[in-house]
């Protein structure tokens, strides 16, 4: 059998997980990298711990299953996260700024105060805000100390994780002139989340680089999802010399991964944020304000897009349950808690620890608890936090229904937190439809390896790929209509007292 090595890099660790032939996961690695707040909104990585953690993850993989059967690499990334490092030394420059921090968030209302706003959405179908990459390029040129001057001579480059992770495993132990230089390259599903890439001529859009004052010079190559980057070097990567062949930003891998290869299909991904996306086919839609218009893939000279609904904090809400308040000791412990009690007891957790993300985009917003009365427990506001997922991915097939006028039918869901057979049901019956919760649930990290797979020739075909997705569980609604409506009023009476705080 043939090999598919997947490095899944999250926001708060890698996973590395050996993919088979038969679409199953073989060998599994993990390594969480620690989370940096220097001030209250802002987030920041270590991009050499995160290669760090790459390292020790696949060093499990290698180390329990070898690597003579391995015949390529796929990765998928915590999207809009930016790094800038020097293209001789590979070091970067300052901390890489992550997709949750909210520092850039003044210029972004400059960006909007000076009428640019209209322009970004169409070009890129993002709205102006901190959330992505532009502003974070232009801010680390702008903190940095000969940074902008270094950047307009070309020796500086900028990616997303991905990026980095490809200049990581292409480079050579040691580089000179006239060595073998390491891959500068990305693929359209993370270059749309930049904003500074023109998803409807598929390159990077000069006009949004002056905006930004960002030096196209820095820019990765855009190639497509699935085909080679690059071959790993065997110095970087426990010997492993093997095409780099599948890249896509995290949502659109487990979109792929999910099997939805046709207009209209739709997942959503449960990790320390929720990310709602639905294939929208060979054009991009054009969307009401709230949501994203992204490009999904380019496979085999075929562009797909997506509809895409961003939900910064789901998962994250139980972290801070954890680390913040100590109401538990560990995830494991969320689900029997919460269902210990039949329901929050009116209790409401609107988690806007960075924002509102889709469909309100209020960078103000602060997380809020309503509801509270002194026969409040813990169990109540674990079930809280399990219940605001549901909700928000509720609002944002709201929203996607008045955008596309149609309904989402049916809901494949993915990622850590669906292990939880209380959040699917909720989700069920929050939503009215029935939601899947497919056999292999790792499907981020499954779409990189599919990606990469098809262009290795480890899988032939879309409905090669399709044949594999199997159902785990399937969750029907049982709310009744009156109950979940009045659910639904109060959750949005809750997240208007969470808006404009800050």
């Amino acid at each position: 059998m043939k090999y598919v090595l997947a490095i899944d890099a999250g926001t708060t660790g890698i996973t590395a997980l050996l993919v088979g032939a038969d679409a199953r996961i073989h060998a599994t690695g993990y390594r969480e990298f620690p989370q940096y707040f220097p001030q209250p909104g802002w987030v920041s990585h270590d991009a050499d711990e995160i290669w760090a953690a790459t390292v020790e993850a696949t060093g499990d993989v290698v180390q329990r299953f070898g690597t003579d059967e391995i015949v390529a690499v796929g990765i998928t990334n915590q999207r809009e996260t930016t790094v800038v490092w020097d293209r001789v030394t590979s070091r970067p420059i300052d901390k890489a700024i992550v997709w949750q921090c909210r520092r850039t968030a003044p210029r972004t209302d400059e960006l909007r105060a000076q009428g640019h706003e209209p322009r970004i959405r169409e070009l890129t179908g993002l709205v102006a805000d901190a959330y992505f990459s532009g502003t974070k390029v232009e801010w680390l040129l702008d903190h940095n100390e000969g940074a902008r001057e270094r950047a307009e001579r070309g020796e500086l480059a900028f990616g997303t994780i991905d990026s980095w992770l490809v200049w990581k495993l292409t480079a050579p132990p040691e580089r000179s002139g006239g060595v073998k230089q390491p891959v500068h390259a990305t693929d359209p599903s993370n270059a749309s989340r930049t904003m500074l890439y023109d998803i409807h001529a598929l390159d990077w859009s000069d006009e949004l680089c002056e905006l930004l004052r960002v030096p196209r010079a820095m820019l990765p190559d855009v190639r497509p999802s699935s085909g080679r980057f690059g071959v790993s070097e065997p110095s970087a990567l426990h010997g492993l010399a093997v095409p780099v062949s599948g890249i896509a930003g995290d949502q659109q891998a487990a979109l792929f991964g999910q099997g939805c290869y046709h207009p209209g299909r739709s997942k959503n991904t449960y990790g320390t944020g929720s990310f709602l996306l639905m294939n929208a086919g060979a054009e991009a839609p054009q969307v009401r304000e709230g949501l994203l218009s992204t490009v999904a893939w380019t496979v085999d000279g075929r562009t797909d897009y997506a509809l895409e609904g961003a939900i910064f904090v789901t998962g994250a809400s139980l972290n801070w349950l954890r680390d913040g308040l100590g109401l538990i000791a560990n995830f494991s412990e969320a689900e029997p808690l919460a269902t210990s009690v039949s329901d929050a007891d009116g209790v409401y957790l609107v988690p806007a620890f960075t924002g509102l993300g889709s469909p309100y985009w209020d960078p103000y917003a602060r997380g809020t608890i309503v509801g509270l009365t002194r026969g409040t427990t813990k169990a109540h506001l674990v079930r809280a936090a399990i219940e605001a997922m549901a909700h928000q991915s509720q609002d944002v097939m709201e929203a996607m229904s008045q955008t596309t006028g149609s309904s989402v039918t049916e809901l494949r869901v993915d990622g850590g937190a669906v292990r939880m057979d209380l959040l699917c049901q909720l989700q069920a019956d929050l939503s009215g439809i029935p939601v899947v919760r497919p056999v292999v649930q790792e499907t981020t990290a499954l779409g990189a390896a599919f990606l990469a797979g098809l262009a290795e020739g480890v899988w032939g075909s879309f409905d090669a790929l399709e044949a594999t997705w199997g159902v785990d569980k399937r969750f029907e609604p049982k709310m009744d209509d009156t109950t979940r409506s009045r659910a639904r009023g109060e959750w949005k009476r809750a997240v208007e007292r969470s808006r404009s705080w800050a």
